[in-house]
């Protein structure tokens, strides 16, 4: 286990900006958490908000996972926490740690192995039940050994503390989406279940995979397909807490043929009444499917959204281009607010049932030098 013995607080600036949602603005400043020259650098963070509203965040730095938390709303974060080596961990583009909560626990989850790069890996996960104070060491989630190297995967918390895996999986030589569930806050994990497999050879290969669980404890996979030369959005769901998953159906009423990987897996998040949303990129453009809405909103040119949903309704991010202008849609707007002018990556997590802050975060870079930055944008 590791235990930073430092206790002290890193206190950074915080203005209020707007007394309450949905009044244009941000409810925050931007905060950075870390800086760094390359390798020895911050990258990839990730968010989650837990029941009581505490913000967890975490992200690579070189070669290891570094924690952060937030107890009064986003206007300081505890010192860092060094989780245990992954040994070499999949980072950068999209790849790198994930970040579930639940009463139980919090679990960070990464992929690494001894080389890296691709030619070894495993999913990997690693708890802790004392406020990431000490964490684990990585326990394995996929049950084949190196069948995770591609290094893309997701994790979320269900209502009950379970917590679900899914990842690109390269057991059978071709790319598939497995999927796994913990049920005692990712100290174990279940036997591996197909989630999907391509008729016509792999998943797209290098787009990220997103999951979400609904308050029925109902698990929704996302993933970008490879289908006749088609690169779509697919989703299908588990009733069965994981045990298996049902038919796939295409996100949205286009189609992107496409000779190659755009690197650019969207994301899905269950808002009020169980409602899906998903927020993913269909050539140049950004779009936006709400379940129950006949339409698929176009956002504009972008790449790489995210999204979290409340009662409210979903919060998007997403890039003009990779260290470009970063937006951020909120509920019921119709034009999206500048959240950075030079972005990488961005994320956006909001309370289970909105009892909490909504938090974005994303990386900057400058040359070899690089920062990542946290902002609660709603409360």
């Amino acid at each position: 286990m590791h235990k930073n013995p430092n206790n002290c607080w890193i206190v950074a600036s915080f203005a209020l900006l707007i007394a309450s949602f949905p009044v244009q603005g941000f409810a925050g400043e931007p905060i950075e958490l870390e800086r760094g020259v390359a390798p020895h650098n911050p990258q990839q963070p990730q968010v989650a908000v837990g029941v009581q509203g505490t913000i967890h965040v975490v992200y690579g730095m070189g070669g290891l996972v570094r924690y952060r938390r937030s107890d009064d709303g986003g206007k300081s974060y505890s010192n860092a926490v060094d989780l245990p080596s992954a040994q070499e961990m999949s980072l950068g583009m999209r790849r790198g740690p994930r970040i579930a909560v639940s009463e139980k626990s919090i679990c960070v989850t990464v992929i690494g192995g001894k080389q890296g790069k691709g030619r070894d890996g495993d999913l990997l996960a690693m708890r802790s039940t004392d406020n990431g104070k000490t964490w684990t060491a990585p326990v394995p989630v996929n049950d084949t050994a190196d069948s995770a190297r591609e290094g893309l995967h997701a994790m979320c918390a269900g209502p009950n503390g379970e917590l679900c895996c899914i990842w690109l999986d390269l057991r059978n030589r071709k790319t598939e989406v497995m999927a796994s569930v913990s049920k005692d806050g990712g100290g174990s994990w279940s036997k591996n279940v197909l989630v999907y497999r391509s008729p016509t050879g792999s998943v797209c290969e290098c787009c990220h995979p997103s999951v979400a669980m609904d308050s029925l404890g109902r698990i929704h996979a996302q993933w970008r397909n490879s289908l006749r030369g088609n690169r779509d959005i697919y989703v299908a769901s588990s009733t069965d807490g994981g045990s298996t998953f049902g038919e796939a159906t295409k996100v949205g009423f286009g189609t992107w043929p496409l000779n190659a990987c755009p690197m650019d897996g969207g994301a899905i998040a269950v808002g009020g009444n169980n409602t899906l949303a998903s927020a993913w990129r269909r050539d140049k453009m950004v779009f936006l499917t709400i379940e129950g809405e006949n339409e698929e909103r176009n956002l504009g040119v972008g790449e790489q959204p995210w999204i979290a949903a409340t009662e409210a309704g979903p919060f998007v991010v997403w890039l003009k281009r990779r260290g470009d202008i970063a937006y951020l849609l909120m509920p019921e707007s119709t034009s999206p607010i500048e959240l950075v002018k030079h972005g990488f990556d961005p994320v956006i997590a909001a309370a289970p049932k909105g009892r909490g802050p909504v938090v974005a975060a994303w990386e900057t870079r400058d040359g070899q030098n690089y920062s990542v930055h946290c902002q609660v944008v709603a409360n």
